[in-house]
């Protein structure tokens, strides 16, 4: 079967964030991560199966949606997890909060990293410690040395991004065992961001949830997962949090009380048929285009003077080393000539892009082009 990931849908002058961020001006978004897809058809006609009912009262997941999930995890990565175990959410930065505020103590990650690793803790009221990730000629690396040092007796949580957003690695299991046995030292919760596990893009590197390792670990992980990016269904916000230690859950949950709202009618839909088998071969086909568009921008990036990149293992996401060009404002430069990219300040390292390639081919080609042009025009 063959989908449509060519035709640019026109998203300009209605509710998309992305978009409208440059509304007027000619700036091609690649910045928030969010897909410029139609979503799966059998998505979309879930939602107009709902929407046909007509009625939408307060919505809870049904039996049929949980077991959907863990039938889902089960098929795609082998783990048996129990429904007593899920918490629903309205988005996984909801879950990244209630992390913060569910463990008492000190907030320890790595940076660069998707940023409300950065603002939860400190809206938490919890005191953050980052230590920056070893960008190596293989690829990223935990600094472990100064991950010790960085642990105090009140550090009590570790955020953990898997795979990495903006960085794109696909953290192999000796390193996830590593990470583990630091947490098991210390006596560390860890929160788990795994919302981009089913966009590994690297053949033979499948996504092992953190959870999975032993008995230890899953007794003091909180996992986050939702169907948001690999479905492009975030503006819907369903997620899911897996905690099997029942305390860590119901402390999780108490948190959340009152605050936080239930998952929509439509998000619940919507994560219903994504965790079904109808969305299999469209995800396989996403993927075969976001590894062709991944490689055209590398190989793009390579020939620019003044920009350099790692390979991205997984996600959708380029995190792009721009002090080469010798400007203050990367962002700035590349926004003027046409291409809104994040700037990598927000991810705790200025100087860096990151770029979103999800996208049809004809947008990611224009947008590379004048990128070039930018490049090149540049003062010495």
């Amino acid at each position: 079967m063959n989908f449509d990931f060519e035709t640019v849908i026109d998203r300009r002058g209605g509710d998309s964030q992305k978009w409208n961020k440059y509304a007027g001006r000619d700036v091609l978004p690649l910045w928030v991560a969010d897909m410029d897809f139609a979503a799966p058809p059998a998505i979309v006609e879930a939602l107009q199966r709902r929407v046909a009912h007509r009625v939408f009262g307060y919505a809870k997941p049904w039996a049929g949606l949980e077991e959907a999930f863990i039938d889902y995890l089960r098929r795609r990565y082998d783990w048996r997890v129990l429904p007593e175990w899920l918490v629903w959410l309205p988005g996984l930065v909801v879950g990244l909060n209630a992390a913060c505020r569910a463990v008492d103590g000190d907030v320890l990650t790595a940076t660069p990293v998707y940023p409300p690793f950065l603002f939860a803790p400190l809206l938490s009221g919890r005191k953050l410690a980052t230590v920056p990730l070893v960008q190596r000629e293989t690829g990223w690396e935990w600094d472990f040395a100064r991950m010790e040092a960085s642990v105090t007796e009140e550090t009590r949580l570790l955020l953990l991004c898997h795979p990495h957003n903006p960085v794109g690695r696909a953290w192999r299991v000796d390193e996830l065992a590593r990470l583990a046995d630091f947490c098991k030292r210390h006596d560390l919760i860890v929160c788990s961001d795994e919302i981009h596990c089913d966009l590994v893009l690297d053949a033979g590197r499948p996504h092992v949830p953190l959870s999975m390792l032993d008995t230890n670990v899953a007794r003091r992980a909180i996992t986050l997962m939702a169907p948001s990016k690999t479905y492009n269904v975030p503006g819907l916000a369903c997620s899911l949090a897996i905690i099997p230690n029942e305390a860590l859950r119901s402390r999780f949950s108490m948190v959340m009380r009152g605050i936080v709202p239930d998952v929509n009618a439509l998000g619940l839909a919507a994560a219903g048929a994504a965790f079904s088998t109808d969305c299999d071969a469209w995800r396989e086909e996403l993927l075969g285009v976001l590894r062709e568009n991944r490689d055209l921008v590398e190989a793009s990036v390579a020939r620019l003077d003044g920009l350099s990149m790692t390979h991205v293992e997984a996600t959708y996401l380029a995190w792009i080393d721009a002090r080469g060009l010798g400007v203050d404002h990367p962002a700035r430069l590349f926004e003027e000539a046409g291409v809104g990219l994040s700037d990598g300040a927000d991810f705790g390292t200025p100087g860096w892009l990151r770029l979103n390639f999800a996208c049809p081919r004809k947008t990611l080609e224009s947008a590379l082009r004048r990128m070039a042009s930018a490049c090149a025009g540049r003062a010495p």
